[in-house]
C-alpha cells in the first residue's frame, strides 16, 4: 500500500504537502488551476492589498548565486478586483495572501471574498522590502495580536500568519500570533539583502534592498520551523529554498506539515510539485511511514 502524502494544516486539508509560495505565478486562475492539476496541494495567492499597488520600477528581480533577490513591491491589482477574478472558483484550494498596515485594511479585504470559494487566508507580516507594512507590522506584536483578532472575529476560513525575520525577535511574532488564535504559521518569507554591480557600481535593484529566496536561505528558514515547532504547538508551513523533494523532507522532519515552493518554480516549472510529490512518497514508502503526520518533528527527538 502506497503512503498517504494528504496531510493537515490545522483545519486546512490538503491532498499533497507542497504549495505554491506566495507571490511568484501572478494571480491567474488559469495557471493556478494547472498548478493544482500538476501536483500542487494549494496556491497561494500574491499578496494583495486594499487597494491596488504598482509596485517599483525595473530592475525588480535578480539572479544571485543560490537564490535571487527581489524588490518588487508588492503590486497587485487589490483585493476587489481579485476577488471578482475568482469568483468563479469552485475546485482549485487558493489561499489569498493580504497585507496591510491597520486593522480596517484587513477587515476591508476580507469581505470582499465573503461569498468566494477560497481555502483560507496568509497574512503577509513579513514583507522586508516595503514600508509600513510587511516586517514593520510583523515587528510590533501588540499590532499583530489587534490585527489576528480582528480577522478572526470577522473571517468563517482559516487564518495562516508568515513570519520572517526582522528587527525584532520573530517568535514575539509567532507568540502573538498564537495567542490571538491563529489557525498556523508560514515560516519564512524572504531575508532581507542587497546586491551591488561592480562594474556600475549601482546597487542591482531599483529599490536597492530587497528580499533574498532561494536555496541560500533553507538553513535559516529549516532552523526557524525547528525553533518554531519546539517552543509553540501550532501547525506551520514551510517556506524557503524547497527545490527537491529531500529539501521539503526536511522541512517536515523539522515540524512542517506542509511546505512551500517558490523560486524553484523558475528553474522547473510545474513539474516541481510532481517531482517533489513522488519524493516525499518513496522516502516515505523506504522508511516506513504510511503518513506524512508520522514523520512531522521527528528531528526534534535528538
Amino acid at each position: 500500500m502506497k503512503p498517504d502524502i494528504s496531510t493537515k494544516v490545522g483545519p486546512i486539508e490538503l491532498e499533497r504537502p507542497t504549495m505554491l509560495a506566495s507571490g511568484i505565478l501572478g494571480i491567474s486562475l488559469e495557471v493556478f488551476s494547472r498548478l493544482y492539476k500538476d501536483g500542487a496541494g494549494a496556491l497561494v495567492t500574491k499578496s494583495l492589498s486594499k487597494e491596488p499597488w504598482d509596485g517599483y520600477p525595473n530592475p525588480t528581480i535578480i539572479g544571485v548565486k543560490a537564490g535571487y533577490l527581489n524588490a518588487i513591491g508588492l503590486s497587485n491589482p487589490g483585493a476587489q478586483y481579485f476577488a471578482k477574478m475568482i469568483e468563479s472558483n469552485k475546485t482549485v484550494p487558493i489561499i489569498v495572501s493580504l497585507v496591510g498596515s491597520i486593522e480596517e485594511d484587513f477587515t476591508f479585504m476580507i469581505k470582499q471574498f465573503e461569498n468566494v470559494k477560497i481555502l483560507g487566508y496568509e497574512l503577509n507580516l513579513s514583507c522586508p522590502h516595503v514600508e509600513k507594512v510587511g516586517l514593520e507590522v510583523g515587528d510590533d506584536p501588540n499590532l499583530v495580536r489587534k490585527i489576528v483578532k480582528s480577522i478572526k472575529s470577522h473571517s468563517k476560513v482559516p487564518i495562516i500568519a508568515k513570519v520572517g525575520l526582522g528587527s525584532s525577535d520573530y517568535l514575539e511574532t509567532v507568540r502573538a500570533a498564537c495567542e490571538s488564535g491563529i489557525d498556523a504559521i508560514t515560516a519564512i518569507n524572504t531575508v532581507r539583502a542587497m546586491g551591488i554591480d561592480v562594474e556600475t557600481t549601482r546597487p542591482l535593484l531599483s529599490n536597492k534592498i530587497g528580499g533574498l529566496s532561494g536555496s541560500a536561505i533553507k538553513p535559516i528558514a529549516v532552523r526557524c520551523v525547528y525553533e518554531i515547532s519546539s517552543k509553540f504547538d501550532i501547525p506551520i508551513i514551510g517556506c524557503g529554498g524547497v527545490s527537491n523533494w529531500e529539501d521539503a523532507v526536511e522541512f517536515i522532519l523539522a515540524g512542517a506539515s506542509a511546505v512551500q515552493i517558490g523560486s524553484a518554480i523558475g528553474e522547473k516549472w510545474t513539474d516541481i510539485f510532481s517531482e517533489i510529490n513522488n519524493g516525499i512518497s518513496k522516502y516515505m514508502e523506504k522508511k516506513g511511514f504510511s503518513n506524512i503526520n508520522e514523520m512531522i518533528g521527528i528531528a526534534k527527538k535528538f
